[in-house]
């Protein structure tokens, strides 16, 4: 029997990619995940906000971002303005605060598209992790590694995989559905 469960690792990296990437759609409400794809120049070295400033949540609907260095205050909130968020920040001299819009529906139902559109791409990416692992236990078939009872368990097992990685997507995009309706 060939080892499978490697297969089943890389489609929960794609799981947990997945759910980082949604962390990233903000349903009007502030969370500090939205600046995770957001790096600015410290130094001369890329680096997310995170990492040069503290972020807090201090409201609802509000970001506050405090430099631990205060002359990279002009630098962060640069790099928010040229970031694809679509907020203002607005700095006050020690701390940028970057306040969420009340989501409109027209907005709820394109966060909605957006995400199942997400979802599609990972289920594909482990549609593509099966067809990989059922390719490598059908080779190692071929050359005689695994017998066919173990050829058609290990098949079986990738699909178990398979199955249950795409209904963890599905949780994951109900709640994020949810979520996002519901602000």
């Amino acid at each position: 029997m060939a080892d499978t469960k490697i297969f089943d690792e890389k489609m929960a990296k794609t799981v947990a990619g997945f759910e980082r990437d949604l962390e990233t759609i903000k349903a009007g409400r502030a969370n500090p995940n939205v600046l995770s794809k957001i790096t600015v120049d410290n130094y001369g070295t890329p680096s997310p906000i995170s990492q040069v400033a503290n972020v807090t949540v201090p409201e609802a609907r509000l970001l506050q971002i405090a430099p631990w260095d205060p002359s990279m205050l002009k630098a962060i909130e640069k790099a928010v303005m040229a970031s694809d968020l679509g907020i203002n920040p607005s700095n006050d001299g020690k701390v940028i605060r970057l306040v969420f819009p009340e989501l409109t529906e027209e907005r709820r139902k394109e966060l909605g598209k957006e995400v199942k559109k997400r979802s599609e791409d990972a289920k594909v990416a482990i549609r593509n992790v099966r067809r990989e692992g059922i390719d490598a236990v059908e080779k190692a078939e071929k050359k005689g590694e695994i017998t066919e009872d173990d050829l058609k368990k290990d098949k079986e097992d990738i699909q178990k995989y398979t199955d249950k990685k795409i209904e963890e997507i599905d949780k994951i995009v109900e709640k994020k559905t949810k979520e996002i309706m519901t602000v």
